[in-house]
């Protein structure tokens, strides 16, 4: 029984909440082969050449494209540099890279978006948490549950040459592989521990995968998720969390209709 935790997540949570739901903030952008011989049937395909920003801006999510989601683009209060990423082991440093949603590997270019579940009754969800005083232990985590049962997404969608994606993959691959054990990492000035990384089941573009990761602060576990869906040169990256586990730590599931959503307007 989370008693304490409960409630303090229960009025943290729901500020969380109310700003990512009413956030709409711009930015969100960084802009950063040699020919076959003609008539060779040998000639080897020329090295793709990666997307400028502008170009990836058409690629990425826009509102109204996720049912029951909000889309907006992601603003410099939802960006961690590269640099304020630590992680405590070395070859664990792409895997909390990907949880910060920081560009993998050589990317040439990126755009994020940030995507939250909407709240299915606002009304009910708001009755629920009304007067904390009122309510048990028991009542708090039940209304944290079902009031804040929505998952938010940072989507990152970047751009390379050659093939830096697929290298980018399988960077992370080899990290999560790594790092399954688990691993210290720090965002900015907040320290947590990644206790568990499975890999688990994901589909979209020419190359999925995804994990289930669980982290630990102050005692409290979280859950995440973190998704790469690729097609060709350009890499859709995904970390999500989810509000009500933040208070309860149990998992939740793919936000596979945002995944979906993007891989299909890679192509």
């Amino acid at each position: 029984m989370r008693t304490s935790a409960a409630r303090r997540t229960a009025v943290a949570v729901t500020a969380v909440s109310l700003a990512l739901l009413t956030a709409c903030s711009g930015g969100g952008t960084n802009e950063g082969g040699d020919k076959g011989k003609a008539g060779s049937p040998a000639a080897a395909e020329p090295a793709a050449k990666a997307l400028t920003a502008t170009e990836l801006e058409k690629l990425a999510l826009a509102e109204g494209e996720v049912k029951g989601h909000k889309v907006t683009k992601a603003g410099p209060e939802d960006e961690v540099p590269g640099g304020q990423v630590v992680a405590d082991k070395a070859e664990c440093k792409p895997l909390a890279d990907a949880v910060a949603t920081v560009p993998l590997g050589d990317a040439k270019a990126t755009v994020k978006r940030k995507v939250v579940e909407e709240p299915k009754k606002k009304d009910d969800a708001a009755a629920d948490l009304g007067d904390l005083g009122d309510l048990t232990d028991e009542d708090v985590e039940e209304a944290l549950n079902s009031a804040f049962d929505l998952t938010a997404t940072m989507v990152s969608v970047s751009s390379y040459d050659g093939k830096g994606a697929e290298e980018a993959v399988a960077g992370l691959r080899t990290a999560a592989r790594a790092c399954a054990g688990g691993f210290g990492m720090t965002m900015g000035t907040d320290k947590s521990k990644i206790v568990k990384v499975e890999e688990i089941k994901v589909s979209g573009g020419q190359e999925a995968t995804a994990w289930a990761l669980l982290s630990e602060q102050e005692g409290e576990k979280m859950p995440h998720k973190v998704v790469l869906v690729r097609q060709g040169a350009t890499l859709a990256s995904f970390s999500s969390f989810n509000l009500g586990s933040i208070a309860s730590g149990k998992d939740f599931p793919l936000p596979t209709a945002v995944i979906d959503a993007q891989a299909a307007k890679l192509g």
